[in-house]
């Protein structure tokens, strides 16, 4: 099976998760980082979910899955170790057009969570189609390696300098040659050794934006 690679918007949807233990924690962690509005079906439950939702983070609906509460929702994450109730899960979340995921087990999915590495807001999704979770792991982490902390303070700069960039009124290709130059030169390397009065000097160098340094920190740790 080929799988169509997407990211989704879920600032603010409506999530629902089914399962109290690490598995569960993590999704909801990871949803939770999105924005999502989770719910969450659990008979037992992970401390730290506990402390989720005494602290209003995710709204606990009990330990009896309803097929109700998937009304409505966005996405729906099946992580108990039932594979009957699993199926349940998957059957009624399909039944209403709703993407769900069932953990270890594609077959009853209709999408993939793939291995992420995260910096800021850089995502690198890797995905064996669920041939290989294994490969899936070993890739992440070699990534996890190649790309530290300065490709998110680089982002943050970036997000900065293109409102400046566009905002000159440019042809988009002018902005594109300007966009690449930025992104082919040393900047990277140059927030990784923290040489930032050389960013600053770099930044100009190429887009003629002048940022003063006390500005630069607080563009690239916002």
């Amino acid at each position: 099976m080929r799988y169509y690679p997407v990211f989704l918007e879920l600032r603010g949807k409506k999530v629902v998760v089914i399962g109290g233990g690490q598995v569960a924690f993590r999704k909801v962690e990871t949803l939770l980082m999105c924005g999502a509005n989770v719910h969450l079906v659990a008979k037992r439950l992970d401390q730290r979910l506990k402390q989720y939702i005494e602290g209003g983070r995710v709204k606990y609906e009990g330990g009896q899955f309803n097929p109700e509460i998937l009304n409505d929702s966005t996405l729906v994450i099946a992580a108990t170790d039932n594979t009957e109730l699993n199926k349940k899960i998957s059957k009624e979340a399909k039944k209403r057009n709703i993407l769900v995921n069932v953990v270890d087990n594609p077959k009853e999915c209709n999408f993939i969570v793939p291995s992420i590495v995260r910096r800021g807001d850089l995502i690198v999704a890797i995905s064996t189609s669920g041939n290989s979770p294994a490969l899936s792991k070993r890739l992440r982490e070699r990534f996890e390696d190649i790309l530290g902390r300065e490709y998110e303070l680089f982002l943050n700069l970036m997000k900065y300098i293109r409102k400046s960039i566009i905002s000159k009124g440019q042809s988009s290709e002018e902005n594109k040659k300007v966009f690449y130059k930025l992104v082919d030169s040393s900047l990277i390397s140059l927030i990784k050794e923290n040489r930032y009065e050389e960013v600053c000097s770099k930044v100009e160098e190429i887009t003629g934006i002048k940022i003063p340094l006390n500005k630069l920190i607080d563009i690239m740790d916002a």
